[in-house]
């Protein structure tokens, strides 16, 4: 469930669902936030580095607030041009190409039952970038496995390996995570796509076959629900076709004529030529670094504008309506990023981060790691706001670094795993996870693995 900028408590860039109210326990990230500033100060009292500790403090929280204003224009532009992908059915579009695939993948699910159309449009969802739209898909395809499932509160096969792709999935386009670097000023925006994508490629494949082999190896749950009953399937509002594509966006949709269809087929043409054109003239190779860095993003917006003509979209309408979500999200995670930041820059200030990274550099060095990078490693399976504050902060401080070339990768590439599990088997009462937390947790150690290999292919130092 990844890529766009949650606006959740937990202010993340990863797209999961909003993380659960206030409750009677405490949440991941309030140790996190303990854990720095109480840090800080104590380890300030004994290295005498009160005052950088204060300064620090005052500073990261105007930095803060500077960066979310940044990201308040680059959120609303991407999210309108989202709207305009799904108003256009895109997301549809998408899940009727991976149904094949679905169905080799979840052979216990009939091909027409519910869960089969609701896990891929949550993964469709999740593959766009689309995270809010993923995480009703994803609740409701856990309802519809379970009922499907011969062990109540037991995680069947079908839904160890749904959480793996959930938590998983391929990221085609991480806008959030570019839209970050952006309002960062970074030099090289785009240039996290390519490894990105890579990361994400290679987590979902190892979800994929570590949650298969551990089915397989579970003989002893496949002899318990063979002498359980099973539900009988249906097949109601199952098959893709039947789903409505547009039916939350009818205001923003006119009938399509063939001079549209024309218009946008024609747009598409005379851009891929001049591309070729330019290219050449140029002497750029594609998907290297200055092609990933000055194209992608133009032929992406002119790809998303072009789609929306043809499908009869109001383009200009759905980028406003879009946009208003992206103000919004931008504007709700100033309060969470301030006291992340704050409590991170006191901890650096103190001294303790550097004591902390070179204790720990020997773990992260065999995989090209920075070691500043590895808090937020160990974060991120627990909280989209502490790896966003640590992402944020990297990138504060030096945006074209190394360091926050890797977070911003590692960011992407990787998902807040034990929340998802949390909230999606939740929701129907599971408790006995079985393998579901291994695959989850190998795929976002694949991530964060792959995000430093690629990284240390891909980035380049600024001129």
């Amino acid at each position: 469930m990844k890529q766009s900028v949650s606006s959740s408590s937990e202010g993340s860039v990863s797209g999961e669902p909003s993380e659960p109210p206030a409750s009677n326990t405490r949440s991941a990230i309030n140790a996190v936030f303990l854990f720095f500033v109480v840090g800080a100060i104590l380890f300030a009292a004994y290295t005498g580095r009160m005052q950088a500790v204060t300064d620090a403090s005052f500073e990261a929280a105007k930095s803060a607030v500077t960066l979310a204003i940044g990201l308040i224009g680059i959120m609303a532009l991407w999210l309108g041009l989202v709207r305009v992908l799904e108003a256009g059915g895109f997301m549809y579009t998408l899940a009727k190409a991976l149904r094949p695939v679905m169905v080799r993948l979840f052979p216990d699910v009939p091909p027409l039952h519910p869960a089969m159309g609701a896990m891929i449009l949550n993964i469709s969802a999740n593959m766009l970038g689309l995270g809010n739209a993923a995480t009703p898909f994803g609740i409701k395809a856990m309802a519809e496995l379970d009922r499907l499932n011969p062990l109540k509160g037991t995680a069947t096969n079908a839904m160890c390996l749904f959480l793996a792709l959930n938590t998983s999935s391929v990221a085609l386009f991480p806008l959030g995570v570019i839209g970050v670097r952006a309002a960062a000023n970074a030099t090289d925006p785009a240039g996290i796509w390519l490894p990105t994508l890579l990361s994400t490629i290679a987590s979902t494949a190892v979800g994929i076959v570590v949650a298969v082999l551990l089915a397989r190896r579970d003989s002893n749950y496949a002899q318990l629900s063979k002498k359980q009953p099973l539900e009988e399937s249906s097949s109601e509002g199952a098959v893709l076709e039947t789903l409505p594509t547009s039916t939350e966006y009818s205001h923003l949709l006119v009938p399509v004529g063939r001079g549209s269809k024309a218009l946008a087929m024609l747009g598409g043409l005379a851009f891929a030529g001049a591309m070729g054109l330019g290219v050449a003239d140029h002497g750029f190779a594609f998907f290297d670094s200055n092609f990933v860095s000055f194209w992608l993003m133009p032929a992406l917006m002119l790809a998303i504008v072009l789609y929306g003509l043809g499908r009869g979209v109001k383009v200009y309408e759905a980028v406003t309506e879009g946009a208003k979500q992206g103000f919004d999200i931008a504007v709700r995670i100033i309060p969470f990023l301030v006291a992340i930041l704050v409590a991170i820059g006191m901890f650096r200030a103190s001294g303790a981060m550097e004591l902390l990274t070179g204790w720990i550099a020997p773990l992260s060095h065999p995989i090209g790691m920075p070691p500043d990078t590895l808090p937020m490693a160990l974060i991120r399976p627990l909280s989209g706001s502490g790896a966003f504050g640590i992402m944020s902060e990297l990138i504060q401080r030096e945006p074209d670094s190394y360091s926050a070339f890797v977070a911003m990768t590692m960011m992407g590439s990787t998902e807040t795993t034990f929340y998802v599990l949390a909230v999606y088997f939740g929701a129907v009462g599971v408790t006995r996870l079985r393998h579901a937390l291994v695959a989850a947790l190998l795929a976002d150690v694949t991530g964060i693995v792959c995000a430093c290999l690629t990284s240390a292919f891909f980035w380049s130092p600024p001129l």
